[in-house]
């Protein structure tokens, strides 16, 4: 999607912002009297009034060089913010991006900054994961190949909207990775790809089996031993600050390639979905490369285990106990619970490395998230108030809200072994989500600041009215992540 900013409106497609008003509908600026007129009589015959999300064309008026003209509800003027503006501008492109029109301007952007969002929500909208659509039929094919937003300020719009497109690369890259199918996206090739990342500034480092054997990660080791690749943990460093030897930020994405469950078999109907296990790694990956794609002034860390969890005859047990490189014993009671033991030791190793100021980890880490709070909000749970403070503000801000859940001794016992350090479940049916974050705290050091985001709620979605996401893998993560860095970490 090509995306421009310009002072006049051109294009196939012309699309008028619209208010919800007390007393009827408010047109905004840009809308001639011939057009609210014929937009007036449209609405009349409907129920267009303005609110968000609501949609109203006229084919070929007469008075516009424009095939199609639109009129697009951003609700009340007083409350709209910036995720209003750009699920406006991704209704636009929801609605034509396989019209046969090739072309849309958006007229009404009250300010730069105005345009810069909407610019970001047709980015977003135009999203589509293609690769493998050899035989896509041409109507089902895109044709809208440009937004252009219309302001009077297209220099500042340029300039606001560059860290957003920083941001939306960033989201495109998160959706391929959790899009992409197992036999392409395994441990070995992801590593590759994370590899190729250094081209942006960003250091990399990639951990393969035997130089993590060598540091005693028998805890991520013993998910991917049952697999034919090899796992890794792959390192990306981005030092923007002022003083590149301060202490980083540290976040860490867990990377199940694709979960079997192993030995402790998940049941087949949807695990075909498994190919998103990922999506923790992939909000990382696609963080770290909005970090570097907009020069962000911080110093950020981004960690990924990559492994496959798969049942063969070498494959971990049920009844096994692994020593994780934090030295201590875990036994393993449901193979299935994996992504805490990949976790464990790629916490341990980012404390042990880099001593980082604050550790952030997403995960899809349990089912029980779902049940919690079903797919709009991504949980979190954490050792500190002011990072879950931070986090929530961002979230809220980027339209990725989070939850905050309890963490407690009563929910720590329930992972007591009496044959190991710990065990990687808790009792049956009761707080999964919270006893595997408890899981997770026992390898933070005491002191350090930690949040846990657990993301299988929202890493991916079946279907859903939001426009600024496709139907499935939604780039969750992405946007959090780099508000809390952009808002809270950078010089």
């Amino acid at each position: 999607m090509q995306i421009k900013f310009s002072a006049e409106p051109t294009g196939d497609a012309v699309a008028y912002l619209a208010y919800e008003g007390d007393k009827g509908i408010d047109f905004g600026s840009g809308l001639e009297a011939a057009g609210e007129a014929s937009f007036r009589r449209a609405a009349s015959a409907g129920t267009f009034k303005g609110g968000a999300g609501q949609i109203i064309e006229i084919l070929a008026p007469e008075w516009s060089d424009a095939v199609r003209v639109l009129l697009v509800g951003v609700g009340k003027k007083s409350a709209v913010n910036e995720n209003g503006w750009q699920k406006a501008a991704a209704g636009l492109v929801k609605r034509l991006l396989v019209s046969g029109a090739k072309s849309l301007a958006i007229v009404g952007a009250p300010d730069r900054s105005v345009a810069a969002n909407l610019a970001f929500g047709a980015r977003l909208a135009a999203y589509r994961f293609d690769q493998y659509r050899l035989t896509l039929k041409p109507e089902k094919k895109p044709t809208l190949g440009t937004v252009s937003v219309v302001t009077d300020s297209a220099a500042g719009a340029r300039s606001d909207y560059a860290p957003l497109a920083a941001r939306a690369e960033g989201v495109e890259l998160a959706r391929d990775l959790v899009s992409e199918p197992p036999n392409v996206l395994h441990p070995e090739s992801y590593a590759d790809r994370i590899s190729e990342l250094a081209d942006l500034g960003l250091e990399i480092e990639v951990l393969d089996v035997a130089a993590m054997t060598k540091l005693g990660m028998g805890s991520l080791l013993g998910v991917g031993q049952g697999s034919v690749r090899g796992s890794r943990l792959c390192v990306m460093k981005w030092m923007g600050a002022k003083d590149k030897k301060a202490p980083p930020l540290a976040l860490v994405g867990k990377g199940v390639t694709f979960d079997t469950g192993g030995i402790s078999l998940k049941p087949g109907p949807g695990m075909q979905d498994m190919k998103g296990d990922m999506g923790g790694s992939a909000a990382v990956v696609g963080t770290m490369v909005a970090l570097a794609k907009r020069k962000a002034k911080a110093n950020v860390v981004g960690l990924v285990g990559l492994v496959e969890n798969m049942p063969d005859g070498n494959a971990q047990r049920p009844g096994d106990i692994v020593r994780a490189a934090a030295g201590k014993t875990i036994e393993i009671q449901n193979t299935d619970a994996e992504g805490r033991l990949v976790l464990a030791d790629v916490l341990w190793y980012a404390q042990k490395k880099f001593n980082p100021k604050a550790m952030v980890d997403l995960a899809t880490l349990t089912g029980a998230i779902i049940i919690s709070l079903g797919n709009e909000h991504a949980g979190v749970f954490s050792n500190n108030d002011d990072l879950v403070a931070k986090l929530t503000a961002a979230g809220k801000a980027e339209g990725e809200p989070v939850w905050r859940l309890p963490l407690g001794p009563g929910y720590d016992k329930q992972i007591d072994s009496d044959v190991a350090d710990m065990k990687n479940i808790g009792a049956a049916g009761n707080a999964g989500s919270i006893t595997a974050a408890q899981f997770l705290q026992r390898f933070v050091d005491d002191g350090r600041a930690w949040a846990h985001l657990d993301i299988a709620g929202t890493a991916w979605r079946p279907g859903h009215d939001n426009p600024l996401e496709p139907t499935w893998a939604t780039g969750w993560g992405v946007r959090i992540l780099d508000r809390l860095v952009a808002d809270n970490y950078e010089d």
